[in-house]
């Protein structure tokens, strides 16, 4: 059996999330996992053609694929997503620390069958989908070992140097 190699589709539902998205990429490219990823954007409101479109062609292409979406307001991007696609949807909200509980209910409260996982900051929804991609790549779980001992010493560290003190 050939394993198609994972990759994270960053979709965005403007230009406007772009900065808060790039740290999804940067945080991988940072970190050295061997994930490919990409940008998009699409409406669920203004372009649901274009996003029926984009899905169908992720869905055609045969690698493992997880979906991060990062779009603000009403966020139905994140359950129109999850509703066409067979890959995993994290919704990924720009704006959840100023709109809270409101924004967490519009992207992780959708009908049974549309299942959204919500992950407030962009490197823990991007390494949230590493871990996913992992489950089938075990050079994957490596670097995901790797990254949680990094993690481990830090706060080891940390705890000498204010014990130090």
């Amino acid at each position: 059996m050939i394993l198609m190699k994972g990759r994270i589709f960053i979709l965005m539902g403007s230009k406007s999330d772009l900065q808060f998205a790039k740290r999804i990429g940067n945080f991988i490219d940072g970190e050295g996992f061997n994930v490919e990823y990409e940008y998009a954007v699409s409406s669920a409101h203004r372009t649901p053609d274009v996003l029926v479109e984009k899905i169908r062609r992720l869905e055609e292409d045969g690698n493992r694929v997880v979906i991060i979406t990062v779009a603000g307001l009403s966020d139905a991007l994140s359950g129109a997503a999850a509703g066409l696609s067979t890959c995993p949807v994290i919704a990924c909200p720009p704006d959840i620390d100023r709109y809270g509980f409101a924004k967490m209910f519009s992207s992780v409260i959708t009908p049974t069958g549309v299942p959204v996982m919500l992950v407030a900051r962009p490197e823990n929804a991007a390494l949230a989908a590493v871990k996913i991609l992992a489950l089938s790549d075990p050079s994957l779980q490596q670097a995901v070992r790797r990254y949680i001992s990094k993690k481990r010493r830090e706060v080891i560290e940390a705890d000498e140097e204010v014990s130090k003190k």
